[in-house]
């Protein structure tokens, strides 16, 4: 279909001046084929156990996508006279994002109670709880199970082959979709291209974003063919999703991680991190525990960590807490060097002192309140 054309369309309505069209997007936007959205999309399915893919902007517009996905699934294929599942499954201290349907499947009250009513039939179970887990699939209810193989805002948890795998053996009986939420663990992360790898187990729905296009805007939702052939075309989209330049980018960064001595250097990179973190912190009273795979790490404190994030801040080195504020999470970029994970090694041991120096603090707040209320209530309260 060659030639020029009269556009009654604006690119869906977003592109309102010529001179843009003719001087700044020129071909490169073409509405009918996006080459390389096709071309991300085929390098995406080639690399996974997916057979399609629906872009968005964002982890929790993905998210999002896949609630909408499984639903429809399950009016797909329901029996004649029986009501299809509709609840799903997520576990305690995930996170799948803010939107209204994501933020339904977050477990963190903070991020639910200023919204809600939420979408309903969400069922929460801790994370692990195979049994429990398996029991509720098997009431025919649930249209999907969503999971991070590995938990990055809940503070970095990893599953157990043998829970996933029970989880996928129970959605394979009931017909229940299984989704990975991989926006934050997967993409090379711990070493695999996807997390999902390491335990031998795979998704029926697999959600992708924060690093796909280098910090560009874009999530992506992966799904076999038996989920997409549920999905018509126009029941889903997104204005902006897949756009060229932005999946240009992707594909650059998949070429990149998917490398094979690529993988093999984050996991090397992140055994060395570990142990280096666990020389110069393990001795500490108030390390709990380092955990973590490849280049997603935590360090679990007994106290908030939030003073930590200062001093290393003001050392230079950035660094995010994770859980319920007593954990540092570590997800630095996956070309970091041995010398810079050494200098954050040593910025990290250099500062810890900073949590003795705030637990004191509360300590000596703690005794002052304790004495003035002992002097008001004339001892009794105390």
């Amino acid at each position: 279909m060659a030639g020029s054309f009269i556009s009654m369309i604006s690119y869906l309505v977003t592109i309102c001046l010529p001179i843009c069209y003719n001087n700044a997007l020129s071909v490169s936007v073409i509405f009918f084929l996006k080459l390389m959205q096709v071309e991300l999309a085929k390098r995406l399915v080639g690399s996974s156990f997916a057979d399609r893919v629906f872009f968005s902007n964002s982890g929790t517009e993905a998210n999002e996508a896949a609630i909408k996905f499984s639903r429809k699934y399950q009016k797909h294929t329901c029996t004649e006279g029986k009501a299809p599942a509709t609840e799903f499954i997520a576990f305690s201290n995930c996170f799948h994002g803010r939107t209204m349907g994501a933020v339904a499947l977050t477990s963190k009250v903070q991020y639910r109670t200023p919204f809600e009513p939420v979408m309903p039939g969400v069922n929460f179970i801790e994370y692990g709880n195979a049994p429990a887990a398996v029991e509720l699939i098997q009431q025919g209810k649930i249209a999907a199970v969503f999971v991070e193989p590995i938990q990055g805002e809940g503070g970095i948890y990893s599953a157990t082959k043998e829970f996933l795998q029970s989880l996928r053996n129970a959605c394979d009986e009931a017909g229940t979709l299984l989704v990975f939420d991989e926006v934050q663990c997967g993409l090379g992360r711990t070493g695999h291209l996807w997390a999902h790898e390491a335990y031998g187990v795979f998704p029926d729905i697999m959600t992708l974003a924060k690093p796909l296009a280098g910090g560009l805007p874009i999530g992506a939702v992966l799904l076999t063919e038996r989920v997409a052939s549920s999905i018509k075309y126009g029941e889903h989209g997104s204005t902006f999703a897949g756009g060229p330049l932005i999946c240009n980018v992707a594909l650059a960064v998949l070429n990149k991680i998917s490398k094979p001595n690529f993988l093999s250097d984050v996991s090397k990179k992140g055994l060395y991190f570990k142990e280096l973190l666990k020389q110069k912190l393990g001795g500490n009273p108030h390390v709990k525990e380092i955990r973590g795979v490849g280049l997603i790490i935590g360090i679990d404190l007994d106290v908030p960590a939030s003073p930590l994030v200062d001093a290393c801040r003001n050392s230079g080195l950035l660094i995010l807490t994770a859980g319920k504020g007593n954990v540092v999470r570590l997800v630095p970029p996956l070309i970091i060097t041995e010398q810079e994970i050494e200098q954050a090694a040593d910025i990290l041991s250099q500062t810890l002192h900073v949590l003795d120096a705030n637990n004191s603090k509360c300590d000596d707040f703690a005794s002052m309140l304790s004495l003035y209320v002992r002097r008001v209530c004339g001892y009794f309260a105390i």
